[in-house]
């Protein structure tokens, strides 16, 4: 299995990572739409960010204890300001344990920031109550485009010594691994992946879209004066990739792999 860096240390950006909240919110939906649970008692909803998805999760189960949990204390705080009654967790989700056996363990698009998934999948399966269900969504487009020309622009420029320990070629596994790894533990499983067209709006938004995501913790990592010639490397290798179309907007393609396992 890949091994992948813990969570940017900085910190997230709640407004940037939110610049493109509709797309980034259809595959929660995708996930949330095949969890086969009725009447959850106990909810955890980890990598929650500003808390768009867990407000789905009260939404769909309004009877059910809903936590959200997230290392980031500005998206934490976020979640907050817009539903205070929801209850939000600050913790590193590397060392995550739930505290009473949980119905449903869900997580959108979090999961790939974390070491060692073949350990940390079935760690949380066994956290789940007879019938329980893992929900995961996680990337899988460290191949296309947007990220190779990211490992470009890191390698080829002075920033290299600094950045090379943050490159995550492939933090996601093909779909076959995480049959292996959940089902000897699993009643259930069900492992699919999807790839999203997304047509994206404005300048450079293949660039912002990932300023919100896998280029943060580099960006994070340098200093101001090579902070603007990095991202200046990473758009000019994005822009051919992804050139703005007449009508002004991009598409951008975007794999994601999704794994329902009931205990």
């Amino acid at each position: 299995m890949p091994q992948s860096a813990r969570e940017p240390a900085a910190g997230w950006d709640p407004a940037q990572y939110l610049q493109f909240a509709e797309p980034r919110l259809r595959p929660a939906l995708d996930l949330l739409a095949r969890i086969p649970l009725v009447a959850p008692r106990v909810v955890y909803d980890l990598g929650c960010g500003a808390g768009n998805v867990t407000r789905l999760l009260t939404a769909r189960w309004p009877a059910a204890a809903v936590t959200g949990i997230d290392g980031s204390a500005a998206m934490l705080e976020a979640a907050s300001r817009a539903v205070p009654s929801i209850a939000w967790v600050q913790a590193d989700l590397q060392d995550w344990s739930a505290p009473e056996p949980a119905d449903l363990i869900f997580s959108n698009a979090a999961l790939h920031w974390l070491d060692g998934h073949a350990g940390l999948f079935p760690r949380l399966l066994g956290q789940l109550g007879p019938g329980g269900v893992l929900a995961v969504q996680m990337p899988r487009n460290h191949a296309a485009p947007s990220h190779v020309a990211l490992l470009d622009a890191a390698r080829g420029g002075p920033w290299r010594a600094r950045l090379a320990p943050l490159l995550r070629p492939a933090p996601v596994a093909a779909p076959d691994a995480y049959h292996e790894i959940l089902a000897p533990d699993a009643r259930s499983l069900d492992i699919w992946e999807t790839e999203y067209l997304h047509v994206l709006e404005g300048e450079a938004p293949v660039m912002e879209w990932l300023k919100g995501s896998a280029l943060k913790p580099l960006l994070d990592a340098l200093d101001a004066p090579d902070r603007a010639p990095f991202l200046a490397a990473y758009a000019t290798r994005v822009a051919a990739a992804y050139p703005r179309r007449p009508d002004g907007r991009t598409l951008f393609p975007f794999r994601r792999l999704f794994i329902v396992a009931v205990r």
